[in-house]
This record gives C-alpha cells, sequence and structure tokens, in this order.
C-alpha cells in the first residue's frame, strides 16, 4: 500500500527504536550516514510502525540493495528469510 504523498518522515530515529541504538546519540545520528545501521536494526528489531517509518524514510530498493549485500551477514534467522521473502530478494547472484 502506497503511502500518502503529503507525509514527510521524520528526520530523526523514533524514539521507541532508542534501545537498538544505544551506542549512539540519537539527537546527533544522521539517517542518510547511518542507513546501513538503521535499516540492519529496524528489519531485525522493529515492530510494525517503526517498520513502517523505515519504508517512509528509504526507498524500498535501497533496503532491498542493503538486504542482497549485507542480510546474510548481518540478520539471524528467521529474519533474513522473512526479509528476503518480502523484498524479493533471491539466493542467485547478481548478473553482471
Amino acid at each position: 500500500m502506497p503511502y500518502p504523498t503529503h507525509f514527510v518522515p521524520s528526520s530523526s530515529v523514533p524514539q521507541s527504536l532508542a534501545p537498538f541504538f544505544q551506542e549512539y546519540d540519537l539527537a546527533q545520528f544522521d539517517l542518510q550516514r547511518s542507513a546501513a545501521t538503521i535499516i540492519e536494526r529496524v528489519l531485525q528489531y522493529g515492530n510494525r510502525s517503526e517498520i513502517r517509518w523505515l519504508f517512509q524514510v528509504y526507498p524500498r530498493e535501497r533496503i532491498k540493495a542493503w538486504a542482497r549485500r549485507w542480510g546474510a551477514y548481518a540478520l539471524p534467522e528467521p529474519h533474513l528469510t522473512f526479509w528476503k521473502l518480502v523484498l524479493g530478494v533471491s539466493d542467485a547472484p547478481d548478473e553482471g
């Protein structure tokens, strides 16, 4: 389901995710420079509203690219399998 075009994503990580970013000062956290860390932790620990926030902040293709590149290293099972199915990430090597 597409998100409303009038929605403007928050410029910071939701406070509900703070326990998963304890080593960071969320007030100083940059959403673009820290995208890989944010994507990893929200895919692993996020609830529905936090996952919805993630997909509003980052394009689906960016999240999918992260899953292709880092998912096998960063996400434990069953999270990895779930997100590969949801995002349509295959185990086949990329064709170059």
